[in-house]
């Protein structure tokens, strides 16, 4: 087994340090990148991206490595570090914003929260103070994320589709006012000729993307890109074959879900049973 080295105590910021062991792993060990690729599984191109730090990967191919190096679990802690590092996912979600405002045509898939382009301010303001924000910063995000939904309303605005988990509508706001505008709001954007919303339902089962929020952005010239995002951290897929399996796991999705006439009468139930009164 290769000398363990020790995962703090370098100047380096998380990810350089993570490309750098990959690179220091494979060069003791005297093999290529196909080699790699060859006994691990792969594209050799993906390992090359994550040794030059053009991507991480996911936890799936850097516990494959783990196993391949024999470094007990020493990747993924420090691939953890990587994802987890603050400044990586603000120069990370800079990039996804720049994209997004680009983008021809959009698809989503969500978990427990409805995308930023479809939320109210009351339902952005809730979510980020349960995030930890507060005050000015708080009044900025928000601002921020409504800003977003003017990608949707403008004329010339993106094709736009997504598709909410069940518990994103069974998880209301504190105040029940302001869960009745969000909920009409969803409708009013389901009528919009580039808003489709489709509804998947709990008893639809363990799927693909049962834990993954994902948004697919395409481009002008026609490339495809993903953000994922899990619960403590976010990562812009670029890699064409990881986009594909994606977009693969999403098709699968898509083929469950209620049809966007139906979702709209379940969105519409919803609303007819959210208490009218307000929160006490």
């Amino acid at each position: 087994m290769p000398q363990r080295r020790a995962i703090t105590g370098r100047s380096q910021e998380p990810r350089a340090r993570f490309a750098e062991e990959l690179r220091l792993l494979r060069h003791g060990r005297g093999v290529s990148l196909r080699g790699v690729a060859e006994v691990v599984g792969w594209d050799a191109s993906q390992f090359g991206k994550m040794e030059n730090g053009h991507t991480l990967g996911g936890p799936e191919i850097v516990e494959a490595l783990d196993q391949y190096y024999g470094t007990g679990g020493m990747l993924l802690t420090l691939w953890e570090l990587a994802v987890a590092d603050p400044a990586q996912f603000k120069e990370r979600y800079r990039r996804y914003m720049v994209l997004e405002a680009e983008a021809v045509s959009m698809w989503h898939y969500a978990t427990s929260n409805l995308p930023g382009v479809l939320q109210t301010p009351e339902y952005a303001a809730e979510l980020l103070k349960a995030g930890g924000l507060a005050g000015a910063e708080l009044e900025a995000q928000v601002a921020a994320r409504v800003g977003r939904r003017e990608l949707l309303l403008a004329p010339d605005g993106p094709q736009f589709r997504t598709i909410l988990s069940e518990a994103v509508l069974r998880s209301p706001l504190s105040d029940r006012g302001e869960w009745r505008a969000q909920l009409s709001h969803l409708a009013a954007m389901g009528q919009r000729t580039n808003v489709i919303i489709q509804v998947l339902l709990c008893s639809a089962g363990l799927h693909g993307l049962t834990n993954t929020d994902v948004m697919f952005l395409r481009g002008p010239g026609g490339r495809t890109v993903a953000w994922v995002e899990t619960g403590y951290a976010g990562e812009l897929v670029q890699e064409t074959t990881t986009v594909d399996q994606l977009q693969l796991r999403y098709d699968r999705v898509r083929d469950t879900a209620l049809s966007p006439g139906e979702s709209r009468e379940f969105i519409e139930r919803m609303l007819e049973e959210a208490p009218c009164e307000p929160s006490i």
